[in-house]
């Protein structure tokens, strides 16, 4: 398929999903006015639909992290396919471990994509997923250049938008970081809101930067 002039294969059988998120790809766009020249972190990368985006719009280089093996080479391809692999590498490892090992190594970065699965499959849930978003959201700020930023996401109906506001609130104060809300987006179009569906309005996309 092609997706904003990029092409990626889809794997229908197999992949999560449809095997691409196309919710995704109006927001992937946020990247083309940020990453120039930026080093680029997208974590939970899945098959690379953030990073090979950040290496068409001229980042610096891009590390994608992901803990599927399966996905990690299907990514790799997509570098290939689309003449970016000289700025692009993916890591199979646990987007967790890797974001407190960069911390550790002292790395730094221009941007950072956090996408990360549903993390909430249901209400009774949402104290233990909100802990995870939290520890992620929290380690992405520490590693964040100064006016670096992160483009932060949640695919959980049952994490309600302010509630991924005040977690992300809370992730600043620990980060120790003072950030501004630069946009907050949802899902492309032709994944439609209703009304009637509250449901149906599910994805939440915040741009921070860190001043």
């Amino acid at each position: 398929m092609e997706e904003n002039g990029l092409r990626f294969q889809v794997n229908l059988r197999e992949g999560q999903k449809t095997g691409a998120f196309l919710d995704q790809k109006q927001n992937h766009l946020l990247l083309w006015e940020i990453c120039s020249e930026k080093r680029v972190l997208d974590c939970f990368c899945y098959t690379g639909g953030w990073a090979i985006h950040a290496a068409s719009f001229g980042a610096k280089s891009v590390l994608g992290v992901d803990i599927s093996a399966r996905a990690v080479g299907q990514a790799s391809s997509h570098a290939k396919l689309n003449k970016v692999a000289d700025r692009v590498r993916f890591e199979e490892c646990d987007a967790f471990e890797r974001l407190r090992s960069l911390q550790q190594e002292g790395q730094r970065f221009g941007v950072i994509v956090m996408d990360p699965p549903a993390f909430v499959k249901s209400r009774k849930n949402i104290a233990e997923a909100t802990k995870g978003y939290l520890t992620v959201n929290r380690r992405a700020l520490e590693l964040l250049e100064p006016g670096g930023y992160l483009i932060t996401c949640s695919c959980s109906y049952h994490m309600g938008r302010e509630a991924f506001r005040d977690m992300l609130i809370q992730a600043a104060r620990l980060a120790k970081r003072e950030v501004r809300l630069v946009e907050t987006c949802s899902q492309a179009a032709d994944h439609p809101v209703l009304l009637s569906f509250p449901e149906s309005e599910y994805l939440k996309c915040f741009v921070l930067q860190a001043v």
